[in-house]
């Protein structure tokens, strides 16, 4: 069985200083680091958010909206988002502290600047594929371990989706924080991932 760690946008503008900071985001890069160096993974796939400038889930790209309006992008509910992971900015860059010489395989998504891509295999609208799921298959991949920024958000996504593929889907929940535009939204994520299959695991269940 050929297991894959995906690290999920472990990128600057998801870290506190970021232009959409998650909370304590960067106490997840240590734990990346580690299960990259564990060797309990046959590859290392890091999805990143690459968007181009006019992207349409910026809320400045929208007169009158603010971020956190609610607009239809490709007929799906979309929050607006501050600018965030444009195409070669240093914010769409990895974290610095990262071990990015250990990755193997890097992601694009959000490409399109008229949808959004939460999940690293589809663009929100489910009609676009990233690539993840070839290379994945390329890579005779059966056991996917997913871990990153945002837990309510990407994360969740990524996982519903590999759970959808047929992979065998674990979550790293130490290895993940979220945004929490609402409060509990990270323990619900956590309960639909678990629902649609995913096994819910801690990064000593690799490390001890």
């Amino acid at each position: 069985m050929t297991k894959a760690l995906i690290l999920v946008d472990l990128q600057n503008d998801f870290l506190p200083g970021g232009a959409l900071a998650v909370g304590d985001g960067d106490a997840v890069v240590p734990i990346a680091n580690a299960l990259m160096r564990g060797g309990c993974f046959d590859c290392v796939v890091a999805t990143q958010d690459w968007h181009p400038a006019d992207h349409a889930s910026f809320a400045v790209n929208h007169d009158g909206r603010s971020v956190g309006d609610v607009v239809q992008l490709a007929d799906v509910d979309q929050i607006l988002w501050p600018v965030h992971c444009v195409q070669g900015s240093e914010g769409a860059g990895f974290s610095g502290a990262l071990d990015v010489g250990r990755i193997n395989e890097i992601v694009r998504k959000g490409t399109d600047a008229r949808v959004d891509s939460y999940s690293g295999f589809f663009d929100n609208d489910n009609r676009t594929a990233t690539g993840l799921s070839d290379v994945l298959q390329r890579r005779d991949v059966t056991e996917v371990h997913v871990m990153g920024l945002a837990t309510d958000y990407c994360v969740k996504f990524t996982v519903l989706d590999a759970c959808t593929l047929g992979f065998a889907t674990f979550v790293i929940e130490d290895g993940c924080r979220g945004v929490e535009l609402s409060a509990g939204d990270c323990a619900r994520a956590m309960e639909e991932m678990q629902r649609a299959g995913a096994v819910i695991a801690t990064s000593q269940t690799y490390l001890s």
